[in-house]
């Protein structure tokens, strides 16, 4: 891939430790950006700034945005949580911590540049959920959207589909704030990939469930078939691509719409 654009833009990656936003840091430190790092972990590799967040802390969010100086040119918002884990928490770290995040960074961001999150093929329902994950989005603030969702739960179910919706639903209603600000936000919805995350989807799903995700491409893809994406819909090349829901899921959601059916 060459994306010559990104040399000397200083990015941030969540996640940079491992699976997506792994392959995704270290494609960018090839390509010569300044990738500033926000993992719970370290990565093992070097990059220009790292500093150690756990999406679901609030105030941990906050002070890490305040030791971020300067202008950022790109957001990759990469970082999930496991589907074993319990759902308040995965609903903290896949959207009311990328949404804060999202919110502060955005204040440091100019003209020209680009927001793209990780959502996700189990996403593939925020339509037909509109209402109720309209709903939560709504919520004003990470406390709100936590006191939402733990008197909502039994409506919205399993926290990890409807993380992804949210985030999905609320990205995509973010392009008429922020387009008169000069920048685009987009969505990457992956089906299954071959990273750690896979494994623990596994124990928390059923095996027909998953089996399902893999059809009708008939495999999981690799990092490498999601970074391609992520960088292009944050780069010059897709300046006119403004709230997309790019599925990189090998056709699932497509044939999930279509009903399975082949004409």
């Amino acid at each position: 891939m060459s994306y010559p654009e990104y040399r000397g833009k200083r990015v941030v990656v969540t996640g940079c430790s491992s699976g997506v936003g792994e392959a995704t840091a270290r494609a960018l430190v090839d390509l010569g950006a300044e990738v500033i790092g926000l993992s719970r972990r370290e990565p093992a590799f070097e990059i220009a700034e790292f500093h150690s967040l756990d999406l679901a802390s609030a105030d941990a969010t906050r002070d890490v945005v305040s030791r971020i100086d300067g202008e950022i040119d790109a957001l990759f918002n990469c970082a999930g949580a496991p589907p074993i884990l319990p759902s308040i928490e995965i609903v903290k770290v896949n959207f009311l911590g990328p949404r804060l995040l999202t919110q502060l960074l955005v204040n440091q961001m100019p003209p020209g540049s680009a927001i793209a999150s990780v959502s996700s093929s189990n996403a593939v329902n925020w339509r037909k959920n509109f209402d109720v994950v309209h709903e939560f989005v709504s919520t004003g603030s990470y406390d709100a959207g936590i006191a939402w969702y733990e008197s909502r739960a039994d409506v919205a179910g399993h926290g990890y589909p409807f993380s992804k919706e949210a985030l999905t639903l609320w990205s995509l209603g973010q392009v008429g704030p922020l387009a008169p600000r000069g920048i685009r936000i987009n969505v990457s919805s992956p089906g299954a990939v071959q990273t750690p995350l896979l494994a623990k989807a596994q124990q928390a799903f059923p095996a027909e469930m998953l089996a399902a995700t893999l059809e009708p491409s008939g495999r999981a893809s690799s990092v490498d078939e999601q970074v391609a994406p992520l960088l292009f819909l944050n780069s010059s090349e897709s300046s006119y691509i403004n709230g997309a829901d790019l599925a990189v899921d090998g056709g699932f959601s497509a044939a999930l719409s279509a009903g399975g059916t082949a004409w």
